[in-house]
């Protein structure tokens, strides 16, 4: 059984995980390192059709490197998506998600949650957010459109 809950509390904790997080460059106005997935061939088209604003949490778009069309980021430092992940290792059936317009979303690690991964979709879609865009839900909130209307659900009770 998931447990699903609306936004509310960025500070409740979640599932314990155990993650490596890439590396994102977090200065400047260069491109930010962001290394792309490497979904197979259905995930990256529907990672292809995936409409991403020019401008999140009100910071403008930035390149990455290397340039990839399943990877994105805005802002200094920068929030970073790459769509086409696997699915996070620590994700089980229990595991509490928080549900944002609704796209279901897995934060690890569980004490302060950095990285996102938008869950029960047929391509994952990871987001990091840096600390200074607390609360994490004001920069997921602008992905939902985007995600909803290209990245199917997976039927129900999949994760």
């Amino acid at each position: 059984m998931l447990h699903r809950r609306p936004f509310t509390s960025p500070g409740r904790a979640l599932a314990s995980l155990g993650v490596t997080l890439f590396a994102v460059a977090g200065c400047g106005d260069g491109a930010v390192q962001v290394p792309p997935p490497s979904p197979d061939a259905a995930t990256a088209r529907l990672c292809a059709g995936l409409r991403l604003p020019e401008k999140v949490n009100g910071l403008s778009r930035r390149d990455t490197d290397p340039d990839s069309p399943l990877t994105a980021a805005w802002g200094s430092p920068a929030i970073a998506l790459r769509c086409g992940v696997p699915r996070p290792a620590a994700l089980r059936p229990v595991s509490r998600l928080m549900t944002i317009n609704g796209v279901d979303w897995f934060g690890q690690p569980a004490g302060r949650p950095v990285t996102w991964t938008a869950v029960a979709r047929q391509a994952y879609v990871e987001v990091t957010v840096p600390a200074k865009y607390a609360p994490p839900g004001d920069v997921l909130i602008e992905f939902g459109k985007a995600i909803t209307a290209t990245i199917p659900e997976k039927p129900e009770g999949q994760i």
